[in-house]
């Protein structure tokens, strides 16, 4: 793994313990997390499926999910996040199998094994996002869903989620994001169309810092989610 995902890794590390305060570091995360497992759930259906979460964090998204009745599995490379999810998760008596594991070590050993895959806020951390985005593909089961969530590389993205989220409001750690890594939204239904997916939505995710509130629709100029499906045999 090239050094510079070291450091990114470890920077997340390092907000392990402070990841479940409401009013700290991960306060757009604690925000923006009932509507988009909200939306999720619209496109998907959560109650008893099966659901890996990539990228997951210390488990906002896993718990979230885990309590609208699905059967999750979170993966992360950073083995401070996972202590975190897993005691955080034991606390809470909800039964998530958490993985300090790589999604191409997941996806040799149980490729088709999920009935939805999520990888929300992730891609624009990673070294090399199209390999991640195949993953995901190789570990959903055919007829699954695949949801993606990302900034786009755009001049609004570089004002609202870096000057504006970082540097004026404090809303992130400075250094959070790295605008070379975002991703535009051509850029990613092209890796999910090259990786056997089907986009069937691309939709923006407009977050009001000031009030808290978070809305779906509209362009994607800034923070936006990809559905896509595995196609079955017969298309689906």
């Amino acid at each position: 793994m090239p050094s510079n995902q070291q450091e990114e890794l470890a920077k997340f590390d390092a907000l392990a313990q402070r990841w479940w305060d409401p009013e700290g570091d991960m306060r757009p995360l604690h925000d923006i997390n009932p509507a988009r497992t909200a939306w999720i759930d619209r496109q998907a259906g959560l109650s008893g499926k099966r659901v890996l979460d990539v990228g997951c964090g210390a488990g906002l998204l896993s718990e979230a999910m885990a309590r609208a009745g699905a059967d999750v599995t979170g993966i992360d490379l950073a083995p401070g996040l996972i202590e975190a999810a897993t005691a955080h998760g034991a606390d809470g008596g909800l039964a998530i199998s958490y993985r300090c594991q790589s999604t191409r070590d997941l996806a040799a050993e149980a490729a088709g094994g999920f009935d939805l895959v999520t990888c929300l806020e992730m891609l624009e951390h990673v070294d090399e996002p199209g390999v991640i985005v195949d993953d995901c593909a190789r570990l959903v089961k055919p007829g699954g869903t695949v949801v993606f969530s990302t900034i786009n590389r755009s001049p609004a993205a570089w004002l609202l989620a870096i000057a504006g989220a970082e540097y004026v409001l404090g809303l992130l750690p400075r250094g959070t994001h790295d605008y070379a890594k975002f991703i535009r939204p051509s850029e990613l239904s092209g890796w999910a169309r090259h990786s056997g997916l089907a986009t069937r939505e691309i939709t923006g995710m407009h977050y009001n810092p000031f009030l808290r509130t978070t809305r779906f629709g509209g362009r994607p100029d800034v923070n936006y989610f990809l559905h896509a499906v595995r196609p079955t045999g017969d298309g689906v």
